[in-house]
């Protein structure tokens, strides 16, 4: 006999109205990102960033809303997560205007569009360095100058930016060598910019060596400034910028001071590339900076550009390498400046700027949208145009994706706003990159396509391979952890952001 089942019969009446409420969360999740620092301790960063150092586990209470506003515990956390924009009470913040502010505030490198105008004076150079990125040749080749019609179509083009302040520099081979090429550009310029009611800033990019007082006192009476490398002590310098039958070094040292003396050491500046040999001497190049009274340092890698290719057992080296170089030589630069002794790292002062600041940054390598063609521009010897410095040294590898136009043969429209232009604004913005856009040194970082085409064969990249990624996440890392460490390691670098000596 079979069982007859049992059915319930279902009420369809109307639950009590609590039964239809859910529980409101303490507050809402604001955007923001988190990176382990060490064993104890993360660091979580909003889109502003601003950033907060807290014990490892934080993050994952935060957004399981178990910081508690009465837990006497939790009390000054949550007021710092509160001010600081990672979360709020209310589901939109009562300062939400102020936190666009900040946010746009950030990004007005983009206001004006390109500033930075590259002029690639004369492809000759007296030097013979195994680093260099352009094929340079040798002193006596006169057709490697920048022709007068591309120089004119240059400082035209230059005029057509919206930005109401352009940088012209002049860079080589050795710029010093068409001399007479420069004076006529900044004369021809300071015309122009007259009628296009333009400030223009002249830069000149030199190894020193041909330098004469009657072009420094050109310098001097246009506000001329000057960039140029220094390796390190001689045998160091010698070696990566080697100059046949001549010390490199002392020319260097010689011209530094000339400078200093007609042109004032504030417009004198000098940086570093790191080769294969520095690596092994961070000490000794820090200590010939400060020997030679300079209050700052820029310690760049190698780039994996052009002619510098082909150098591989001089210029080849792990990125965990140049990370211990950079580490060794920062923490030597620190102890000077606990010493009483000021002197900044400007590669750490650029992102402690963006750290501790609401300010943007000029430096291009650390922008997004990428600084290429929003703030930078080149103009080639030979006419070629090109989104960055980088994309010309990629063109000396026959690799022309970056190649924007030709002098005398493009439009400024064609130029900026052209197929290779767009292509590049694809892969531009590293908030919308995959592995950046979860990163939590986003704020501080940029994106470059053109590295990641060179060294991957993508404008896109691969961040968990990317050399580029790999060094700024552990310098940016690195910064935080010691201002987290040493309060008298942030009271510095705040006094290097600040210029306090």
């Amino acid at each position: 006999m079979k069982s007859t089942p049992v059915t319930t019969r279902v009420s369809r009446k109307f639950k009590e109205f609590e039964a239809y409420t859910t529980s409101i969360p303490e507050y809402t999740l604001l955007p923001f990102r988190f990176h382990r620092i060490s064993n104890k301790k993360e660091v979580i960063v909003n889109e502003i960033g601003d950033f907060l150092v807290v014990p490892a586990g934080t993050t994952a209470r935060i957004v399981a809303r178990e910081i508690k506003a009465g837990n006497s515990e939790d009390q000054e956390l949550y007021a710092d997560l509160t001010a600081n924009f990672f979360i709020s009470g209310n589901s939109v913040p009562n300062l939400i205007d102020v936190l666009a502010t900040r946010y746009r505030t950030k990004k007005s490198f983009l206001d004006f569009f390109t500033s930075l105008h590259i002029f690639v004076i004369s492809l000759r150079c007296e030097h013979t360095c195994h680093y260099c990125q352009v094929s340079r040749v040798t002193s006596d080749k006169s057709k490697y100058d920048m022709s007068i019609p591309h120089i004119d179509a240059g400082i035209a083009m230059m005029m057509k930016s919206p930005n109401p302040h352009v940088t012209m520099e002049f860079q080589g081979g050795e710029a010093l060598l068409a001399f007479e090429s420069i004076i006529y550009a900044v004369e021809k310029t300071k015309v122009e910019a007259e009628k296009h009611h333009k400030e223009v800033t002249y830069v000149i990019c030199t190894n020193l060596a041909p330098l004469t007082d009657e072009m420094l006192q050109y310098c001097h009476e246009n506000g001329i400034l000057i960039s140029t490398s220094l390796d390190g002590p001689a045998f160091i310098h010698n070696k990566n910028r080697h100059k046949p039958n001549a010390n490199s070094h002392q020319l260097a040292v010689d011209g530094i001071e000339k400078c200093r003396q007609i042109i004032g050491a504030e417009h004198i500046s000098a940086l570093v590339t790191t080769t294969k040999l520095s690596l092994e001497y961070p000490h000794e190049i820090v200590d010939e900076y400060v020997r030679l009274g300079f209050k700052n340092i820029f310690l760049r890698p190698i780039s994996p550009y052009g002619f510098a290719t082909r150098s591989k057992d001089k210029n080849k080296y792990e990125t965990g390498k140049f990370l211990e170089f950079y580490k060794k030589a920062l923490t030597r630069i620190i102890q000077y400046n606990i010493d009483g002794y000021f002197i900044r790292e400007d590669y750490a002062s650029i992102i402690l700027k963006k750290m501790l600041t609401p300010f943007p940054v000029g430096y291009v390598d650390l922008q997004s949208p990428a600084g290429l063609i929003n703030s930078v521009i080149v103009f080639n010897y030979d006419g070629a145009v090109y989104a960055s410095d980088e994309s010309r040294m990629l063109a000396e590898m026959n690799d022309f994706t970056s190649q924007l136009g030709q002098l005398g043969e493009n439009t400024y429209e064609e130029i900026f706003y052209g197929e290779k232009a767009l292509a590049l604004s694809d892969v531009m913005t590293n908030e919308s990159l995959p592995g950046c856009s979860e990163c939590a040194f986003q704020t501080y970082c940029g994106a470059d396509p053109v590295f990641n085409h060179t060294t991957q064969g993508d404008l896109y990249g691969h961040r968990p391979t990317s050399s580029f990624c790999q060094r700024n996440m552990e310098i940016m890392r690195y910064l935080i952890e010691l201002m987290d460490d040493n309060k008298e390691i942030e009271k510095i670098f705040r006094n290097w952001i600040t210029g306090r000596s």
